[in-house]
């Protein structure tokens, strides 16, 4: 009967989105004091005259036959966690394994990729309509590595200028205009450039400047904010990187397990550290294919599982008992590559008590999904439904530890929802709205207090430093767009737009009969076109993992380079995304900016032929 109960409030949510978006919270069913459930509003905001009404009671009809459905057929549907009227941006969550099961028949094709003359035309756009942009990234090339500073920057065939960025759309030096999809890597979920939070910024430049070194009152606002935002975080202390947050937090799990080894799952991205370039972007790749120039020792106590496998996952932390033990289980909340490689609705909450059971940290890396997926976070999407401090619904018992009369005792409780949110969450971009300097490491008490600066971080210590961290500019900065995103409802009106995108793009791939995987994680849109990221050379040995690494290398190569002529495709017709596939939606994107895109996008697959000719992927750009 729960099982019955869950499914009609899973239906009749999923209707009720559908019909009014954010316009009624929530219908749930709850336990009465005589033990009876009942259907029941939440808190209603109704905002809605006679029509709705009118709707409303079609919702409820209508409801019924998608419960019918659902009760027959449950592994087909797509399941809601969290109500989206909280401020959260996921409409839905998709099983991995169908998705998967897409991207795998995607890469056992020809690549389907733009004609050859497509592709000339494509070129010849950048020849004539992007001149200025040629001739200054040509000058840069003398000065810069590649001519290009950020590893997001598109370079075939060569990069393009931006001098303006404003809501959903970028401005190049030529003066062409782009429909912004990359919106800075993910940050900016207001949309680019918010002038809300730019005029605070710039009052705050006015007066006391970018830095001083010293304590200033944005620091406390917006870690305040985050402590009472963040569900998993009791504090916060903020630094300049993702990167540098990812080092800062297995510091701080080491020094606090006395442990040394780190479990990452494979394809994910925590940075360019040396101990996490490993596996980067394709599992099992381990230190071959990303980066040169680290040490082999410093992958020494580095351990990588394969996405979504969560028998690999304790198989590793058994493995690693003998070895010391494991200080830290890192994933990224959405899959990694935010999402890229997708994992299963409850893969972080049976993860995070695999990481309790053998005394590592669980860390997540929220540097995307942190005020994109939802104003809680993707912890609160995935485990805002156990109350923090209480008991969980379920059996789980926590051998602890405490100090009476000055002597360590160990004893056994029944776990709370304290246990279940993450030990330590990573901050990055997002933190600060886009604007510079922005990262830092929240999570509980004991564990943060490890990085305590000033006179106060004596004693143990898990040393982080940084002079323009906590600056004043990203942190009034990040505190102002914090605050507008809660007040604007930014995640839920970028993944409502998210949610349009991809249906758009699922609608043009079926037109047009393409292989191509869309799918997305409410505001992040993933348009697979040849399964260059799709990959996975996973085995916990390592002749495992190289030997059809090696063999497969060729393919890879391949289809990167299709894949860069299909994101090349895109931006001619003034489509911005990352590396071809990866979209990222913000609340800037209206209806009909969404629909103007899906246009250019239509104008692009008409051009799309399957390419028997692989020597065009071979060559060298």
């Amino acid at each position: 009967m729960d099982y019955l109960y869950y499914t009609l409030q899973k239906g009749i949510n999923q209707h009720l989105f559908t019909q009014f978006g954010n316009s009624v919270d929530f219908l749930v069913f709850k336990k009465s004091s005589n033990n009876f459930k009942k259907l029941f509003f939440g808190r209603a905001d109704l905002r809605f005259c006679i029509d709705k009404v009118e709707k409303l009671i079609f919702t409820l009809i209508s409801a019924f036959d998608i419960i019918i459905s659902m009760i027959k057929h449950p592994m087909e549907e797509k399941i809601m966690a969290t109500d989206l009227s909280k401020g959260y941006g996921l409409s839905k969550w998709d099983k991995a394994q169908p998705i998967y099961d897409e991207l795998n028949n995607l890469t056992s094709q020809p690549i389907y990729c733009v004609s050859d003359e497509a592709l000339k035309e494509t070129l010849e756009h950048f020849n004539t309509k992007c001149v200025k942009s040629k001739e200054i990234t040509t000058t840069a090339k003398k000065y810069i590595p590649g001519g290009v500073q950020h590893n997001l920057a598109f370079n075939f065939p060569f990069p393009i200028c931006m001098t303006k960025a404003e809501g959903a759309f970028l401005y190049d030096l030529d003066g062409n205009k782009y429909y912004d999809f990359l919106q800075a890597g993910g940050p900016t979920i207001l949309g680019s450039n918010y002038e809300p939070v730019r005029e605070k910024v710039l009052e705050l430049l006015n007066t006391c400047g970018p830095v001083t070194g010293l304590f200033h009152e944005g620091e406390l606002l917006l870690a305040k904010k985050i402590s009472e935002l963040m569900p998993g975080c009791e504090m916060f202390r903020m630094l300049g990187s993702g990167t540098e947050s990812v080092m800062a937090a297995i510091r701080v799990a080491r020094c606090a397990t006395k442990k040394k080894r780190v479990i990452k799952v494979g394809g994910a991205y925590h940075g360019w550290s040396d101990q996490m370039v490993y596996g980067l972007k394709i599992p099992g790749s381990r230190q071959f294919l990303e980066s040169h120039g680290i040490p082999g020792g410093s992958y020494k106590t580095t351990d990588e599982v394969r996405p979504n496998d969560l028998k690999m996952l304790e198989k590793m932390l058994r493995r690693n008992t003998r070895k010391g033990g494991t200080a830290a289980v890192i994933v990224e909340p959405v899959g990694p590559e935010s999402g890229t490689r997708p994992i299963d609705l409850e893969y972080n909450e049976k993860a995070r008590m695999l990481a309790k059971k053998y005394g590592a940290l669980f860390i997540f890396d929220e540097v995307v999904t942190g005020f994109r997926v939802g104003i809680h976070g993707a912890q609160g999407y995935f485990f805002g439904k156990y109350d923090y401090d209480k008991e969980l619904p379920f059996e789980w018992i926590i051998e602890d530890k405490k100090i009476v009369d000055g002597k360590v005792v160990k004893f056994k409780r029944q776990a709370t929802g304290r246990d279940m949110y993450p030990d330590l969450t990573i901050f990055g971009k997002v933190v600060a709205g886009g604007y510079p300097s922005a990262g830092g490491v929240g999570g509980k008490k004991e564990y943060v207090s490890l990085m305590a600066a000033g006179v106060a971080g004596m004693g143990k210590k898990a040393y982080v430093g940084g002079t323009l961290a906590a600056n004043p500019l990203s942190s009034y900065a990040g505190y102002c767009a914090i605050c507008e995103i809660e007040k604007e409802d930014a995640c839920a009106k970028a993944g409502r737009a998210g949610d349009r995108l991809t249906a758009g793009l699922k609608e043009l791939v079926k037109k047009y009969n393409l292989p191509y995987v869309v799918y997305n994680q409410g505001s992040i849109v993933h348009l697979e076109c040849t399964g260059a990221m799709s990959f996975d050379f996973s085995h916990m040995n390592l002749l495992g993992s190289v030997i059809p690494m090696l063999k497969k290398k060729p393919e890879m190569l391949r289809r990167k380079v299709a894949m860069e002529q299909m994101g090349a495709a895109y931006m001619a017709h003034g489509i911005v995304t990352l590396a071809g596939s990866r979209l990222y939606t913000s609340m800037a994107d209206t209806d009909e900016i969404i629909d103007g895109a899906l246009e250019k996008f239509e104008e692009v697959f008409k051009t799309i032929v399957k390419c028997e000719d692989i020597s065009r992927f071979e060559k060298k750009h």
